[in-house]
């Protein structure tokens, strides 16, 4: 299970819809007597006399442009316009995975009420509703959720493929605990297994490297290194063997080569999402408290170790790569700051969750205000949390959100 933290979020007042009764109630609740009027003149039975031929000509094309809007207007909703990339392929955790987990793993979503704000329902969102990922994609313009890879199939692999997995990490044995979940190295695999498709749909290995190189490529790894790794030190040796400064270093350098891997299958516009504030989950709070302060303070700066360094490895690796872009995607910056007034609930999740795994209860109902709330289940955000984040990485508002460009500059290279 991996996480985000709590951000700051305005809600638009919701504007009463117009009603001809009610209006029409308005403006007689005066009580003012209606106004009577003399009868019309009689109408004269005479033709009218014709317009001179230049104000003919005028009110013609007054009638034609009129029509021409009127047909295009009409014709508005069957036309889209194409997407700013032709495809775009997801990589990470339970953050993004959108049912890649459904068979075989602790870490799934693929129930009641997962996806109770979503159009298909439960489909392995970790989330009521959209992911950042999914709203991403609406962003670039695509009109269909991306496939995760368990699902793709024939000619959508073409628009692109998601294959985050709930509770994987850059380290393969991050997550053990769970069963089944498919760690980027093994993501990376499967990437390979779509390429080879692509390449048969399209004719050639040429076509497909052409195809893929126009892609944007959403890569968010490393939560679950922590929470399922690092901060479990029941599970794994990790905190034992490794300072938390060590640790940030080796999973870098991990991660390292696997971007590189994935630049090296054709990727060249790729997106690095950081890690979020993860003590401020609601699950980690319940575990080791807060001393007062709003969230686990002693977490978020290991964290943060590894996130410093993350930012670094995009600089250089968009100085050692030639022809490729990696960004980096500040989550931390993105979901800190004053907490708006809309957002209320901030370390409370929104549905009952259980008190093993952190996530939703089977058939519970959850809270009924889920734009107040900024937790979904222990671990992962609600979905208006995430149209904020996907927001901010599609469009940054400050030179912190994405450096050096964010997604809506990296589609138009």
């Amino acid at each position: 299970m991996d996480t985000l933290s709590t951000l700051s979020l305005s809600l638009f007042p919701q504007v009463q819809p117009f009603s001809p009764s009610s209006h029409a109630h308005s403006l007689h609740a005066t009580g003012a007597p209606l106004r009577s009027y003399p009868p019309p003149p009689p109408v004269s039975t005479a033709a009218p006399p014709a317009p001179p031929r230049p104000m003919l000509q005028f009110l013609i094309k007054i009638w034609f442009m009129v029509s021409i809007i009127s047909l295009v207007a009409s014709l508005q909703p069957w036309v889209h316009a194409k997407p700013e990339v032709p495809c775009f392929f997801i990589f990470g955790d339970s953050l993004a995975d959108n049912g890649n987990n459904n068979v075989g793993s602790s870490a799934k979503s693929n129930y009641q009420p997962y996806g109770i704000d979503f159009p298909e329902g439960p489909t392995g969102r970790f989330c009521n509703g959209r992911t950042i990922s999914d709203i991403i994609a609406e962003h670039l313009g695509f009109d269909d959720f991306i496939p995760s890879f368990a699902r793709a199939l024939d000619r959508d692999i073409l628009m692109g493929v998601n294959y985050a997995s709930g509770g994987a990490g850059i380290r393969n044995e991050t997550g053990r605990k769970l069963g089944f979940r498919i760690s980027m190295y093994k993501q990376l695999l499967n990437h390979q297994i779509i390429i080879s498709r692509i390449a048969m749909l399209l004719g050639s290995k040429e076509a497909a490297t052409n195809h893929l190189s126009k892609c944007i490529y959403s890569v968010g790894m490393g939560n679950n290194d922590y929470i399922n790794n690092y901060f479990q030190p029941q599970y794994y040796p990790t905190s034992s063997q490794y300072t938390g400064e060590q640790y940030a270093t080796v999973l870098v350098q991990q991660y390292s080569k696997q971007l590189k891997t994935l630049h090296e299958y054709g990727a060249n516009k790729i997106a690095i999402f950081g890690l979020g504030q993860i003590g401020c989950t609601p699950a980690e709070i319940a575990v080791y408290g807060t001393n007062g302060f709003a969230c686990v303070d002693k977490i978020n700066s290991v964290v943060e170790i590894f996130n410093v360094k993350l930012k670094s490895l995009v600089d250089d690796l968009n100085k050692e790569l030639a022809g490729v872009k990696f960004i980096y995607i500040n989550i931390t910056s993105i979901t800190s700051g004053k907490t708006s007034p809309g957002l209320t609930v901030l370390n409370v999740p929104c549905c009952n969750v259980s008190s093993i795994t952190g996530l939703c209860v089977s058939n519970k109902a959850p809270c009924s205000n889920r734009s107040t709330y900024a937790f979904w289940d222990a671990y992962h955000p609600t979905e208006i949390v995430n149209v904020f984040v996907a927001g901010r990485a599609y469009n940054a508002q400050t030179t912190f959100d994405a450096s050096p460009i964010d997604i809506h500059s990296l589609a138009q290279l």
